[in-house]
């Protein structure tokens, strides 16, 4: 895939809703941009408006009519933005896009953005991985009118019992919680849900496995959800603390 170019295809992560959380470089290219292909459905109003750029929402976009606006832009010397919604490496489409770039020979770099999953992190005040808790994060989601690869099911990840972020899958909440116990998380698992993270009307559900499924209907949150499992998200003193900052353990910084 061509990487290097005085005038690459930007893809460019737009964080996950709070317009101050884009990068000072996504937001410079946005500032340059002749052209902006932006997925309106998540990409708050305020980071397109007020641009010089041509906009165009990509939601009622197939792939190649994406592809066409970008590549013709590109070949008239124009700076082009494919802007999405939080980075563009997790569930993003960029590979598709990029592909089909590549096949016509247009250069295309990608510009990292806040994901929804750090984001929904921060909104709980959590640390992900925890010493003597949870080493191992997991980024995933559920199996529905998109498979998951064999032995990628949430049962088979639940097994490993590490931090778990689930996306897209908060429509099927008693799916979810029902594979994440027969995977093995316990019932008293801590479980949060936080919709349009970062957003104004960002909303935060706290509760265990066994009754987290009924609180999120009772709140009617459907979509635009992130699922948090695991023991990092208790709201208590961590179990464990970081040898980084023992004053018993020596570093490349500090000797005892």
């Amino acid at each position: 895939m061509m990487r290097t170019s005085a005038n690459p295809i930007y893809f460019v992560g737009a964080g996950p809703g709070d317009p101050e959380l884009i990068t000072v470089r996504g937001q410079r290219l946005l500032a340059a941009a002749d052209l902006v292909v932006y997925a309106g459905s998540l990409v708050p109003r305020a980071l397109v408006e007020g641009l010089r750029a041509e906009l165009h929402d990509s939601a009622s976009l197939h792939l190649a009519e994406i592809i066409d606006l970008m590549a013709g832009a590109w070949r008239q010397g124009k700076t082009v933005v494919r802007l999405h919604t939080g980075d563009p490496s997790i569930y993003g489409a960029i590979k598709e896009q990029m592909a089909a770039l590549d096949a016509q020979r247009i250069p295309c770099q990608v510009v990292p953005g806040v994901s929804s999953a750090t984001a929904t992190a921060a909104a709980l005040q959590a640390e992900l991985t925890l010493p003597e808790v949870s080493q191992t994060v997991i980024i995933t989601r559920r199996a529905g009118r998109t498979p998951v690869p064999e032995g990628q099911d949430l049962t088979s990840l639940a097994s490993h019992q590490a931090t778990m972020l689930i996306l897209l899958s908060v429509g099927m909440i008693e799916e979810v919680v029902a594979e994440l116990r027969d995977g093995g998380y316990p019932a008293e698992t801590p479980v949060a849900v936080v919709e349009k993270v970062s957003w104004p009307e960002e909303r935060i559900i706290r509760a265990t496995l066994a009754t987290i499924a009924r609180e999120v209907q009772a709140a009617g949150i459907n979509k635009t959800a992130i699922i948090a499992v695991g023991r990092v998200f208790a709201e208590l003193p961590p179990e464990a603390f970081s040898k980084l900052y023992d004053k018993g353990f020596s570093h490349g910084c500090r000797q005892v």
